[in-house]
């Protein structure tokens, strides 16, 4: 069992380079690393900005339709409370 597993794990290299400070990684596999931590943390960012502008755009189609609703029961209101014109020339 233990001699599959050496041939299938991948070799960590031990040996430190001056300036890598321990890293596993290459200058260039860090880089990468990072851009992709740095473009998933702004993928959560925007996530929530969407979830927030969807909360918002619901809330505020909720109160259209409110002031829609009271629009329209002030114009019946003033319909039925203003006298009919007449046509002049009947």
């Amino acid at each position: 069992m233990w001699n599959m597993m050496c041939d299938v794990m991948p070799t960590i290299s031990e040996d430190v380079v001056p300036g890598q400070r321990g890293s596993l990684f290459s200058g260039e596999d860090a880089n990468f690393e990072q851009l992709m931590v740095t473009m998933f943390d702004e993928k959560d960012k925007l996530l929530d900005n969407l979830r927030e502008t969807q909360d918002r755009l619901s809330e505020t189609s909720g109160k259209l339709s409110m002031v829609e609703k009271e629009r329209d029961s002030l114009q019946r209101q003033i319909a039925a409370s203003l006298p009919q014109v007449r046509s002049i020339g009947r």
